[in-house]
């Protein structure tokens, strides 16, 4: 990257961290039973339910619908989300809310779910902004209607993100909405959601919040709450999923959300990196699910970073029991990568991606677009590195 791009995107990071306690955030309101959604909901609310169809046909929604119908709320489901929500999926869903007079919206998922949710949302709050305009920060400013998630998975941390992922079914292009607004009113942490989740979904869901919690450690931005929340989350994260993965034990999927959550929160803060910026183009060109993208990507960044990591890298194997404090910092980093390496072997993740080489240009582009200036990542790449980058995930030779 030249030393003048480079300057532009070390100030406007160091300009968010500077205003990062005086911003907005807030953190949702822990609910943790789907029972507890109707004595939260305001009277005469009419919600929405978005969800997909896989999760409507295993019948998750269930214990919800059993409550709302106890509670004598009317709803409407909208069971259309796609892995990969698109703008005209969330236009899809914000029809049915406006036919059907709704007033909330409640989301059953993983982030595919919540984000189409949050779309919604971001829709309602500016109806003269179409989803491509609301790309980027503090494009909505405006409250949303209440958005109770409830995650289905232990990994994208949607719950408590100020972001929404969309894909533009057009261009392939799959961007970012980031704003306050968007952080849901409600987090429903209730494990028994979980329990019936496919083992390969367990595995990449928890590596993606793996992702969100190293990212947002190892950047430059945060502070000390979202350094405490990532280290927490990174631990509960290495205690547990191998358990949830194998055992489909409660305990473990109950703390898998727990660590999801505070990764989400983590991340919302201090923001992600590169993993992210490459991953989310593997969503919008081939479809990929965004945790098993990042599951592949990240030993690779992590070791393509190289020494100016290996520090904070040493402070969570030191959190994590990983290493102990006579350990250089090159060889408890060596640790957490290749403990990660080791948990994706356990789990069946593939090493690479299958990539088309004319994709990996425009897709680096993106990626570029997506980070710089906004990521505080540890080392700053442009467009040709992130090539090289597409190139090590795919497995191939330039």
């Amino acid at each position: 990257m030249n030393i003048f791009k480079a300057i532009y995107c070390r100030t406007f990071q160091f300009c968010l961290k500077v205003a990062l306690p005086f911003l907005p955030y807030r953190n949702p309101k822990v609910l943790n039973k789907i029972e507890d959604i109707p004595l939260n909901l305001k009277e005469n609310s009419i919600p929405l339910i978005v969800t997909d169809k896989s999760i409507y046909s295993l019948g998750l929604l269930n214990s919800l619908e059993k409550s709302l119908s106890e509670a004598n709320i009317k709803y409407y489901i909208f069971a259309d989300c796609k892995p990969n929500p698109t703008i005209g999926n969330a236009n899809d869903a914000l029809d049915m809310y406006k036919k059907n007079n709704c007033s909330a919206i409640i989301a059953v998922g993983g982030g595919s779910s919540i984000d189409c949710a949050k779309a919604v949302g971001a829709m309602i709050a500016k109806p003269k902004k179409s989803l491509q305009k609301l790309r980027g920060i503090l494009k909505i400013r405006k409250r949303i209607p209440d958005l109770f998630a409830i995650p289905t998975t232990a990994g994208t941390g949607s719950e408590t993100t100020l972001a929404c992922v969309i894909v533009d079914e057009n261009t392939k292009y799959k961007y970012a909405i980031n704003d306050f607004p968007l952080i849901p009113r409600y987090a429903v942490l209730d494990e028994e959601m979980t329990m019936t989740l496919p083992p390969h979904l367990v595995s990449t869901t928890g590596m993606d919040a793996l992702t969100h919690a190293i990212e947002a450690f190892i950047g430059k931005g945060g502070n000390k709450s979202t350094r405490r929340d990532s280290l927490e989350a990174i631990k509960l994260i290495f205690d547990n999923l191998e358990n949830s993965y194998f055992n489909k034990d409660r305990e473990s999927r109950k703390n898998m959300l727990i660590a999801s959550f505070k990764a989400g929160r983590a991340f919302s803060k201090a923001y992600v990196g590169y993993v992210h910026a490459l991953a989310h183009q593997l969503g919008g060109y081939y479809n990929t699910p965004h945790g098993l993208a990042n599951s592949i990507i990240l030993p690779i960044v992590l070791k393509e970073y190289g020494k100016k990591i290996h520090k904070k890298l040493y402070k969570i194997a030191l959190y994590c029991g990983l290493a102990n404090k006579e350990a250089s910092y090159s060889d408890a980093a060596n640790l957490i990568i290749n403990k990660i390496i080791e948990m994706n072997n356990k789990f069946n993740i593939p090493n690479h991606v299958e990539l088309n080489k004319d994709d990996i240009y425009p897709m680096a582009r993106k990626a570029n677009v997506e980070a710089n200036p906004l990521y505080p990542v540890p080392v700053l790449w442009d467009t040709k590195k992130l090539i090289e980058m597409y190139y090590k995930v795919g497995g191939l030779d330039e």
